[in-house]
């Protein structure tokens, strides 16, 4: 078939991670192929990624590299590669020629701190440009900084006025000019509070944390730390709120602190109707596989997708590592968990080929799919669009879309299933035959 023959075609860098991992340890490929039980010639095709790899040899040869194996096959997590992507692109639009995006992968594996270097630093300039925008907003749209700026206007041409008056009229009779000089000296106290107060104002505003985050990326950060996963709130429900936020000094924003609020009783609505115990036991037995647990959740797909989305990771339990994402009926993205070597974009949509936005057109219907990203990573994801909050005769229906993805081992094989091609978003696709692309690649 033709979609098993592109699967047999697609990159992958394994072997070139397995080399810079022997490499970085100082260990000879004749050493480590002796340790694995394999021949150095064998070894040196698998680090050309001439064979590929799986099972009990990636097992093997991550044992004796030091890694874990997953280190091995994903590659670099999907917001490194995002900002890396972006610092390229933005550099070829400014100065001309675009880096050699195809070897970013590799770069990350020769030079992990400066590829680390480079993505804060990417980081930081994002951050700059928001603020810069952030600012640009206010100096147009911000009522304080209106109301302020006409009164000093005002009391510079009331001391403009004054002043030429003085100047003009040399033979002003002492009483008058006595007069015009208090004027004088309260125009120019008043101009000064009206300073003071407008700078007041700038440093207040300029201290906050919002100016360089949005409170989604405040609200994400904070639920990270956490692993997307509260004990507390399995064992007290909501009540259990109130004292999570107060253990998360990363949202200090009012709105922030909301938006968190909002996604925790959620949380607490879903462990009410799924608790962890008897549904961590029967998602282990059903490996994980949404399509044999929707009868727990009575149907609601979204609600099981989400669930599993916060299982406990690293217990007794081998619980696979889930990435989720979350749109409203624009397409908006409202809450995401990145999952390594898929880029779920923090700002804007992502691409248009992914079942998260199919299953806008088809509400109430699930819908699953088997992904690969540029890379030749593959992800099984599985999508439904519902509707939320109450609805009623007349009432607009509000919808949302969420989507669950669980990253593939390279030697998978999904019963000759053919691939969906799909990318981080057209601006970073480098698919040059797409037909759902919205604005052309700057690498391509």
């Amino acid at each position: 078939m033709a979609g098993q023959a592109g699967r047999g075609q697609r990159p992958s860098l394994t072997g070139t991670r397995i080399r810079e991992r022997r490499t970085a340890l100082g260990l000879r490929q004749s050493d480590l192929a002796g340790d694995v039980g394999i021949s150095a010639s064998y070894l040196n095709l698998i680090e050309h990624n001439k064979r590929r790899i799986g099972g009990k040899l990636l097992l093997d040869l991550a044992r004796a590299l030091k890694v874990e194996p997953a280190r091995l096959t994903e590659g670099m997590d999907a917001t490194l590669s995002d900002m890396l992507l972006a610092a390229a692109r933005e550099t070829a639009r400014t100065f001309g020629p675009a880096a050699e995006t195809a070897r970013i992968d590799e770069l990350a594996g020769r030079f992990p701190g400066w590829t680390g270097l480079i993505a804060e630093q990417q980081k930081r300039i994002a951050a700059l440009e928001a603020a810069v925008e952030g600012l640009q907003d206010r100096l147009g749209h911000d009522p304080v900084l209106a109301g302020s700026m006409h009164e000093v206007l005002s009391t510079v041409a009331a001391i403009r006025s004054t002043s030429d008056i003085l100047v003009r009229e040399p033979d002003l009779e002492a009483n008058w000019r006595g007069r015009f000089h208090r004027n004088l000296h309260e125009e120019a106290e008043r101009l000064s509070a009206s300073a003071t107060a407008l700078l007041a104002h700038f440093e207040g505003q300029g201290s906050r944390k919002e100016a360089l985050s949005t409170p989604l990326e405040l609200v994400e950060a904070a639920f990270e730390v956490a692993g997307y996963h509260f004990p507390a709130i399995e064992a007290g429900g909501t009540e259990a709120i109130a004292g999570l936020l107060a253990q998360m000094p990363e949202l200090e924003d009012e709105a922030a602190r909301a938006l968190a609020a909002r996604h925790l009783a959620r949380y607490a609505a879903d462990a009410a109707r799924l608790p962890l115990a008897p549904f961590l036991e029967a998602a282990a037995a059903a490996d994980y596989a949404p399509g044999a647990l929707v009868g727990l959740a009575g149907g609601d797909v979204a609600l099981l997708l989400r669930r599993l989305a916060t299982l406990p990771r690293g217990g007794a339990q081998a619980v696979p590592d889930f990435g989720l994402a979350i749109c409203d009926a624009s397409g908006a993205l409202v809450y995401r968990r990145r999952i390594n070597a898929f880029s779920i974009p923090r700002y804007g949509s992502g691409c248009p080929l992914w079942p998260l936005y199919r299953a806008l057109a088809r509400p109430m219907v699930p819908d699953q799919a088997l992904l690969e990203m540029p890379g030749g990573m593959r992800f099984q994801a599985w999508a439904v669009a519902q509707p939320i909050g109450p609805s009623g005769f007349g009432a607009a229906p509000v919808s949302e879309a969420t989507m669950l993805l669980r990253a593939l081992p390279e030697e998978a094989d999904e019963a000759g299933e053919v691939a969906l091609a799909v990318g981080p978003g057209c601006e970073l696709c480098p698919r040059t035959d797409c037909a759902a692309r919205r604005v052309e690649s700057s690498f391509t």
